[in-house]
């Protein structure tokens, strides 16, 4: 298991990468590439990292226990 920095610090790139993924992908879809695509781009996601970081903190252990209740103690495919 990681420690609790590095799981934090993993959280913290991970929301930043899906908060600007979702975030420019919903704006493409709702304005198509042109300039203020870019720009609402941008202030969704200053708005959305943040809200992402703190749902991850949240979802996180639930996440990782759902997981581990349905894995169990079997190895995954292709592990050794």
């Amino acid at each position: 298991m990681h420690s609790k920095k590095v799981v934090i610090t993993a959280q913290v790139f991970i929301s930043a990468m899906m908060a600007f993924l979702m975030t420019g992908f919903f704006s493409f879809l709702h304005l198509g590439w042109r300039t203020a695509m870019v720009e609402g781009w941008v202030d969704s996601f200053v708005i959305a990292w943040p809200v992402a970081f703190g749902f991850s903190l949240v979802v996180s252990p639930v996440a990782f226990m759902m997981a581990g209740r349905l894995v169990g103690g079997r190895v995954a495919a292709g592990a050794e």
